[in-house]
């Protein structure tokens, strides 16, 4: 793109441009849509964007800046929000500097030499995912003090057609659920104060228009990477202009610069596609695979799990867990992890934690019998740890009970039993470090499930100061120095599930456990809410037990498999209460996960459009030679047919061999009649050819499947 002499900065990625002026005070966005050519100017976007002066309003209206402040006299949402002794409510910095680190990755400094403040943008953009990463920092250069109450990563426009919100809600074993609304004049607002990145909050936010869905239309898509308290802005003013903001919730006086100190906001990671929700979707998994998996756990096909978890909990018997070891590998699995229970006075969720020694009651010769027993039916041993938490029934509290956070003489508010340990106190992440260093030392562990199970509540620190965002630092600190001490240990991140998911902590961990529920039917819409900003091979998806420990809902082991083939499948049940089918069923689904883990890891998704009784999805290797489709009837059909299915992402003028690979066909058999209803039209459709624009323009006639049963297709392009 030509900018003449004037100061506009371009980025631009595969499909877009953002384009920032920097001719003003200040540097705003003012455009970022489809790529541009070279013929299209900076100053043909500030004569296109000229906005008359309105009634009984500024003369000069207020330039929506990527950090606007009140000190320029607008009234919107602040991009940053300071005090001090003086002045500094009212900073208003101005540009001083442009850099160019390199082709798509600027920084502009902008500094109030009254106040001696400095603020920092950081812009890099993905060129091939069109990913932009975004951060803003704060300098005190000041002789006073300033306390920092709010930075956002940015501030984004919105245009005017894109004003319909998907954001994401949820609970436990309810995480990533879609809510959409129609913006209206006013601010949608969501504020985490829960410690983590939450359940019921997670810091995700689509902007698109009303037409949008998953196959074509406009869409932006916003992520803050941070694991700790965040809060979401999204205004139309009263002007009619609109933006969304993003940042870091800070709790009052958490962040005081001295002078010569800053503070630097979370990154934000931003996106613009015009062909629908699914492509938004694929440009962040890309990013992710590019730039936040490591290049050793790519290379490795993600193993099957066995978790122990719902299959015996806190009963550590040597014996069972040899037993369920052979069991899974004899199915199929490849990693065993242990989960909670291993450590000393771990007979249930009271007691133990922060005592990070093997229980030898349960364990009188250590880990080792166990562990080699694992590694001699080939699989890998994973570990569960939760060492941010400290049961008030522990040796380690009675004998540091100050190395909690707490706000005295505030009673503590009981939350599972346990407390939260203050990493941000040397002893206190030393002490973690030495244990677990130790423990990955000794044996041979190749992966933790790393979890955290309550939320911070009372987070003061030794000085009583709020310590979110240094126990986040302290987290992610933690998290690097046992990679570096141990570079080829796994480590998940769960937190009651998927209370911890966001690209901050995964530039440290390579796994996510999407839920604690393993209903099928309720990971379905958990699962497709975590896909908007995560790829398949991140998403921890198991194979649960027949009647969900959570729900208590009874579901075939048909659709329970179903369900994990499109995320890194695992297995947690106690599978000594497989019955003949189910075990042959289960073994079925592992094999077809082994043959297709590569396409499911690598291929790019397509969330389908279809009536609520349905449910599908479809993973399309890059040169559409090959894809994999689901295809779940979660409630009957209200018509005497199902609608018909629309395939998606394929090459038009390819001719695919299509063949049912699920349910599993008992010789040339199908299923009897708990899964289809009267005569289905299966036989004549496997097997057969179609080519790529029917199988998407003219879609397949579903057979009269009963509810809580799944087809998976696969499709191989013959021409």
């Amino acid at each position: 793109m030509s900018n003449s002499s004037h100061n506009y900065i371009s980025l631009s990625g595969r499909n877009s441009s953002l384009v920032i002026d920097c001719n003003n005070e200040t540097p705003q966005i003012i455009y970022w849509r489809e790529r541009l050519s070279k013929q299209s100017t900076g100053q043909m976007m500030d004569l296109l964007r000229l906005r008359q002066e309105a009634p009984a309003s500024p003369m000069q209206e207020i330039a929506l800046a990527i950090t606007p402040t009140t000190g320029q006299g607008y009234i919107g949402h602040p991009g940053i929000s300071l005090h001090g002794d003086t002045d500094q409510w009212s900073a208003a910095p101005e540009i001083s500097k442009l850099e160019t680190v390199a082709a798509n990755h600027y920084v502009i400094t902008n500094t109030d030499s009254s106040r001696q403040l400095t603020t920092i943008h950081t812009l890099k953009m993905d060129s091939d995912s069109d990913v932009l990463e975004i951060t803003t920092k704060l300098i005190n250069n000041s002789e006073s003090a300033v306390h920092v109450d709010w930075c956002a990563a940015a501030t984004f426009p919105i245009p005017s057609n894109c004003q319909h919100i998907i954001g994401f809600e949820g609970h436990w074993s309810g995480e990533f659920q879609e809510h959409q609304l129609e913006q209206h004049f006013g601010s949608y607002v969501r504020e985490n104060r829960r410690g983590r990145t939450s359940h019921d909050s997670f810091p995700g936010l689509i902007m698109r228009t009303k037409n949008t869905d998953q196959l074509q239309g406009e869409a932006y898509g916003f992520h803050l990477g941070w694991s700790g308290n965040h809060k979401i802005v999204a205004e139309k003013m009263g002007d009619g202009r609109a933006y969304v903001q993003m940042g870091e919730l800070l709790l009052p006086g958490e962040i005081i610069l001295q002078k010569g100190q800053s503070y630097q906001s979370p990154t934000l990671y931003a996106s613009y596609s015009n062909q629908g929700l699914s492509s938004l979707s694929q440009q962040y998994h890309q990013y992710v695979r590019s730039h936040l998996i490591r290049q050793t756990v790519k290379n490795k096909p993600r193993p099957v799990h066995y978790n122990t978890w719902e299959g015996i909990y806190f009963d550590h018997d040597q014996e069972t867990l040899k037993d369920l070891a052979t069991r899974a590998a004899s199915i199929g699995a490849e990693r065993f992890v242990l989960d909670d229970g291993w450590f000393i006075g771990r007979n249930d969720d009271t007691a133990g934690l922060g005592d990070w020694y093997v229980d030898q009651q349960y364990y009188p010769h250590g880990l080792g019998p166990l562990i080699e027993h694992v590694k001699a039916a080939g699989l890998e041993f994973g570990l569960w740890f939760e060492p941010e938490m400290i049961n008030p029934n522990s040796d380690l509290f009675r004998a540091h009970p100050e190395w909690v956070l707490s706000t005295p003489p505030n009673p503590q508010l009981g939350f599972r039993n346990q407390l939260v340990l203050d990493l941000s106190r040397t002893q206190v992440f030393d002490y973690l470090f030495e244990r677990i260093n130790s423990l990955l030392t000794e044996y041979d562990i190749s992966y933790i499930k790393w979890d955290m199970n309550r939320d911070i509540n009372h987070p003061g620190d030794a000085s009583g100061k709020p310590a979110i965002h240094n126990q986040t630092r302290a987290f992610y600190r933690l998290l690097a120095k046992l990679k570096s001490a141990h570079p080829n240990v796994e480590i998940e991140s769960c937190a009651s599930g998927g209370g911890r998911a966001d690209y901050g902590v995964l530039a440290h961990t390579d796994r996510i456990w999407t839920s604690d529920s393993n209903d099928a039917l309720e990971r379905l819409k958990i699962q497709k809410g975590f896909s908007y900003f995560f790829p398949a091979e991140l998403m921890g998806t198991h194979v649960g037990p027949r009647d969900c420990h959570i729900t208590h809902r009874t579901i075939n082991m048909a659709m329970r498999a179903s369900v994990v083939l499109f995320g890194h499948m695992g297995m947690e049940m106690d599978l000594r209460e497989l019955t003949a089918d189910e075990i042959v069923e289960l073994k079925a689904m592992i094999t077809l996960y082994k043959k297709h883990r590569h396409l499911v890891h690598s291929g790019d998704l397509f969330r389908l459009e279809l009536p609520e009784y349905m449910h599908g999805l479809g993973i399309v290797s890059q040169d559409k030679s090959e894809a994999l489709f689901s295809c779940s009837l979660v409630a009957c059909s209200p018509a005497s047919l199902p609608d018909q299915f629309f395939f998606a992402g394929l090459d038009k003028k390819a001719l695919y061999e299509l063949q049912i690979i699920w349910p599993t066909k008992s010789g040339e058999h199908w299923p009897k009649a708990s899964v289809f209803n009267f005569k289905t039209n299966l036989p004549e459709i496997d097997g057969k050819q179609f080519s790529g624009e029917l199988l998407m323009q003219l879609g397949m006639q579903i057979p009269l499947l009963t509810p809580q049963n799944s087809l998976i297709f696969h499709l191989a392009r013959i021409n």
